[in-house]
């Protein structure tokens, strides 16, 4: 087994090779292009293998939602990027004020080096290449770390990579723990991680040391508030999407709904017909995926445990025999019914099909029950009344709201996606990511002939000059 000490010599020669390739030949315009067509025609030819990679390290997951979540969202980030590379390369003009005129300035998009990313398991082609590629249009080389957990897509996206870029312009290094840790304390120009808070926090300690600029995609419990005008049954639809899509592994899936007194039994019945429309007696049960591996599924198990131990009302919605649950890790869609705030399942992202519900009085005090806890990654207010929608926005703090939907500002590549304090800091997608993982640099032009001549001493001799130019 190779030392932690090997292994660090290993990273840093990976790194040195990346950043003199790109010290030698910073990427142009052309190149960026070239890259990008070529990484979107490579992957769109082999869609079908990252699905059948994802599913053998799922146990199984839905073809479609690979497709959608991990197939449909790469080639529509790079599409976004090579439409509006051109223009974000392009110089932006910035006005100098008459104080000193006729000097120009202006903001340059330049390339900072080489980018690491860290990607999860739950999206793990999404969460790697949408980064990955954003890199590349900005500009830099990159050394991607694949999650351990998904083996045979990590082994898709380096055999995919090297089939695409030159080795000193994209690696990918695999490993587990150990390596991540490694890799997280290496010089980079820029890393973005993606993954749970507490693993978060021991990322930015160790970029810490080299000052390292982040990108931190974290998670939290990112609520739904459904307001008493919302119609139960729209609500139920489109919060059993958020909620069952990957079986609930999605950072941003709602963590768990606060509804008006009085309807929570009408919620738990139009989720109840959610599911047996779309999963049916669960027989089958193609199009629902199966939880990642068996620490995973054992720490659901322990949230509805917990649940059951405090007499909470645990609604499991589908009848699944205990023996094919277990073999393979497929868990029922659960509800967990008025739990308090010492429940296991209110303090950790649940990460999972388990969707808790609280009833609320009046909307001050839904709204103080998400300010009561860290700010979440996202924000799912349903509401037909603009000023209700209003008071919740402006009364709480996310990192991302979708109005009367779930998930869905996740997949608009024009809007930043980032959390805010435990969720996260910085944005990736579109421009957000292509400004995060460039330096904006000013440059300004001076005149052979300039005001700024005079400002020298003895100051007595242009006293009025300084005088005018104060005011």
């Amino acid at each position: 087994m190779e030392s932690q000490s090997d292994t660090q010599a290993a990273l840093e020669a990976t790194l040195a090779q990346l950043r003199q390739a790109w010290m030698r030949q910073r990427p142009d315009y052309a190149q960026r292009r070239d890259d990008l067509r070529r990484l979107r025609a490579a992957f769109k030819a082999r869609i079908g293998q990252m699905s059948e990679a994802i599913a053998a390290d799922f146990g199984h997951r839905s073809h479609h939602e690979s497709v959608i979540a991990d197939g449909m969202t790469v080639t529509g980030e790079i599409d976004h990027l090579l439409s509006h590379l051109r223009g974000w390369m392009k110089p932006e003009r910035i006005g100098v004020g008459w104080r000193f005129w006729p000097a120009r300035a202006q903001l340059r998009a330049v390339p900072v080096g080489v980018v690491g990313v860290i990607s999860p398991w739950n999206y793990p082609v999404n969460l790697a290449l949408v980064p990955l590629a954003t890199a590349i249009a900005a500009g830099n080389h990159v050394l991607l770390k694949p999650s351990e957990h998904t083996p045979q897509t990590s082994a898709f996206l380096q055999s995919l990579l090297a089939e695409v870029f030159p080795a000193e312009r994209v690696s990918v290094v695999q490993g587990d723990a150990r390596v991540a840790s490694a890799f997280s304390a290496l010089p980079f120009d820029h890393l973005v991680f993606t993954g749970s808070t507490a693993v978060g926090r021991k990322v930015m300690a160790a970029a810490a040391q080299h000052l390292t600029p982040l990108t931190l995609e974290l998670g939290g419990k990112s609520p739904a508030v459904v307001a008493a005008d919302y119609p139960v049954a729209g609500a139920a639809a489109r919060l059993a999407t958020g909620k069952w899509f990957n079986a609930g592994q999605t950072c941003i899936a709602p963590d768990y709904v606060l509804i008006d007194e009085g309807r929570i039994d009408a919620l738990v019945e139009a989720l109840r017909g959610q599911i047996r429309s779309r999963y049916g007696d669960f027989s089958d049960a193609g199009d629902y995926s199966r939880i990642i591996n068996d620490a995973q599924f054992q720490r659901l198990k322990d949230y509805v445990s917990d649940a059951r131990g405090r007499g909470l009302q645990v609604i499991e919605l589908a009848q699944i025999d205990g023996e094919r649950s277990r073999r393979e890790r497929l868990f029922p869609p659960t509800l967990i019914l008025q739990p308090g705030d010492d429940a296991t399942v209110m303090q950790d992202e649940i990460f999972g099909p388990i969707l808790p519900i609280r009833s609320y009085r009046n909307l001050d005090e839904a709204i103080a029950t998400i300010n009561g806890r860290d700010r979440p990654l996202a924000l799912y207010p349903f509401s037909h009344d603009k000023a209700t929608v209003e008071k919740i926005v402006g009364q709480t703090v996310a990192g991302g709201v979708t109005v009367n939907d779930t998930l869905l500002h996740f997949a608009i590549n024009g809007l930043p996606f980032g959390g805010i304090g435990a969720s996260g800091m910085g944005a990736y997608h579109g421009r957000a990511g292509f400004d995060a993982m460039s330096k904006r640099l000013p440059v300004l032009w001076q005149t052979k002939r300039a005001g700024s001549d005079l400002l020298r001493p003895p100051y007595a001799k242009v006293s009025k000059f300084i005088d005018l130019i104060s005011r």
